[in-house]
């Protein structure tokens, strides 16, 4: 495979800050690396030196010549006051390129420049550019090309931003956070562009089931290091679990033979005349490496939620639209003790709007929500903290509670929990306008939680959080004592925590599906495989009998006969893998058999729809 990119001894600090050193990376062809890293150990640094949008402090980043790199920024910049299909153009790539010489040689009606700009534009096959991106952005789901990118939502931006990474036909493609912003149809139909392209990838994202079905390698930065691992994000998992017992076995042992040394260094200087040097020089280096701090510093969300009663609340016949789009249309529910329900659906149908609603944050139109007396919401919005920017944290913490109450009843100040949400002292004084996108994240979880809420609703918290919050986070839900909502486009998030589902489907049209997201996408597919074999049997009846002899011809009866003995074994084989399901057999066998379970069941359907063709056919 040919090298694309070789990132040699690469270092970069914020302030006195280390968040790389030293970090050596090569990138070959057809690599699709998932970089993991917790929030502010420099992910999103490093993919803006790769792209040149920063300088490191020291070390070499070297590209293959001519090699087409595209980044997705993860906030993507687009040209204020433009359209749809300005923006798309407006992206420097050099199918844009060769149009902009091309429109420019024929306003300057220079015959010579027109013939080289026309070759230019055979070169990049920029001829029917316009015609692909609006194809590409209709499958993304934006059909307006003179909507101004001004009025257009996270979501969409995000989506205009991917088509132009997508069409410039990059043979590197840097992504960070691509998945934020966008809804569930939308990441489904990037990971299967991703997976079947054969584009090289390097991308940030905390989205694990992305990772696990996109990348074939994982890279983590850890205590200004890095770790490579050739796996998807499951195998990155179990590999990283054993560095670390490794690492802290190492660590131990280091450290009692420091213990022993010691004693011998504070030994009188006569005691060591004569001694070999090697001796003390290795002393200070087991000190330097015994100063590791293998300690994992994560969020501690050990908040209790207050008494909640029988009633939650109850919708009666809500009715809510937006000049001609319906958001709500005569719905009525009554929400139980402890349930926890995921909101999913397409950008723009209504979610947020509808937990606004609940708590009492937009009118609804007609109808009513009757909300139980011992209710406290605690509300995640996805619209980020409402804080005076100019505040420091702990002084924007203090303003909500001077007193927070955590498990059992213990008291603490607001700056001690704050500090459990990994806001050290000196984090404390920032101001607000100077954090990070996760550190805003980690605030407004803290501000959420602090207040001890029982019905928690959550929309879209995992956008900036870093996978190990995440997975604390899905923890802490998962053991709530309270009522929980969740709008999440995070599938995996989704089918930790959740009882059920409320599909927004549009029109004001919501499905109550009783189940996790991966069971409602194997319902939909079932869904589906029954309309197909439907559809297969109608067009059998219907063909008119004439069409073919009321007799098997020779080669039809060889081919049942050849069916009959296919499908018996296929049974056979199908039978012996379900006997082994059941046996209790290691993972990583059950795994190997589930695909060849799958190929045998699609096999089977293929197999004896034929032969009941054919049986009727002799019968």
């Amino acid at each position: 495979m040919a090298s694309f990119l070789q990132i040699n001894d690469l270092t970069k600090s914020v302030g006195d800050r280390i968040l790389f050193q030293g970090i050596t990376l090569g990138v070959e062809e057809g690599d699709k690396i998932g970089l993991i890293a917790k929030n502010g150990t420099g992910k999103t640094t490093l993919l803006r030196c790769l792209a040149g949008d920063e300088q490191p402090d020291s070390g070499s980043i070297v590209y293959k010549n001519d090699l087409r790199v595209a980044y997705l920024e993860q906030t993507p910049v687009l040209p204020a006051g433009a359209t749809v299909i300005e923006a798309a153009f407006a992206h420097p790539t050099p199918a844009t390129k060769a149009i902009s010489e091309y429109e420019t040689a024929l306003a300057l009606n220079d015959t010579d420049r027109i013939n080289e700009a026309i070759k230019l534009m055979d070169a990049e096959s920029a001829w029917d550019y316009e015609d692909r991106m609006k194809q590409l952005l209709t499958q993304l789901n934006i059909t307006d090309m003179t909507q101004c990118v001004d009025s257009m939502s996270g979501g969409q931006r995000k989506r205009l931003a991917l088509a132009r990474v997508i069409l410039s036909e990059p043979d590197l493609i840097i992504l960070d956070e691509p998945t934020n912003h966008l809804d569930i149809t939308s990441i489904e139909w990037l990971e299967n562009y991703l997976t079947r392209s054969r584009c090289t990838l390097l991308m940030v994202t905390h989205d694990r089931y992305f990772l696990d079905r996109v990348c074939n390698k994982i890279i983590e930065i850890d205590r200004t290091n890095l770790y490579s691992y050739d796996g998807n994000y499951d195998y990155y998992l179990r590999r990283r679990s054993e560095r670390i017992e490794a690492m802290t076995a190492e660590l131990a042992k280091v450290k009692n033979t420091l213990r022993k040394e010691q004693e011998w260094m504070r030994r009188q200087p006569q005691a060591r005349a004569g001694k070999a040097k090697y001796r003390i020089d290795s002393f200070y280096d087991l000190k330097e490496r015994s100063q590791v701090n293998m300690r994992e510093d994560n969020v501690q969300l050990n908040v209790k939620s207050s008494y909640i009663g029988s009633k939650i609340f109850e919708a009666e016949n809500v009715c809510k639209r937006f000049g001609d789009k319906i958001i709500l249309d005569n719905f009525s529910y009554i929400f139980s003790r402890y349930e926890k329900l995921g909101i999913i659906g397409e950008n723009g149908v209504g979610k947020s709007t509808f937990i606004k609603m609940l708590q009492g944050l937009v009118a609804p139109d007609s109808g009513a929500w009757n909300v139980g007396e011992t209710v406290r919401f605690g509300y995640y919005s996805q619209d980020g903290i409402s804080f005076d920017e100019n505040k420091k944290v702990v002084d924007a913490i203090t303003e909500l509670a001077e007193d927070i109450v955590i498990n059992d009843g213990v008291h603490i100040a607001p700056m001690q929990f704050l500090q459990k949400f990994l806001f050290t002292p000196a984090d404390q004084q920032k101001y607000i306008h100077t954090l990070s996108g996760g550190e805003r994240a980690r605030l407004h979880l803290a501000a959420t939680l602090m207040r001890s809420p029982n019905f928690l609703i959550l929309d879209e918290p995992t956008n900036d959080l870093d996978i190990v919050t995440l997975g604390i986070l899905e923890d802490y839900l998962a053991d709530f004592k309270g009522c929980l909502i969740v709008i999440s486009h995070d599938r995996f998030f989704l089918d930790s925590i959740v009882d059920h589902l409320f599909v927004f489907q549009g029109n004001g049209v919501i499905k109550d599906f009783p189940g996790n997201y991966t069971e409602y996408r194997q319902f939909l597919a079932e869904q589906q495989k029954e309309r197909v074999q439907t559809e297969e049997k109608q067009n059998r009846q219907q063909r008119p009998k004439t069409d073919r002899p009321a007799k098997l011809s020779f080669k039809e009866k060889k081919e049942l006969e050849k069916l009959t003995q296919e499908i018996d074994e296929l049974n056979n084989e199908k039978a012996e893998i379900e006997q082994l399901f059941n046996s209790g057999a290691d993972p990583e066998t059950i795994r190997e058999k589930a695909d060849r379970y799958k190929e045998i069941q699609s096999a089977l359907d293929e197999k004896e729809l034929r032969w009941l063709e054919l049986s009727e056919i002799e019968g």
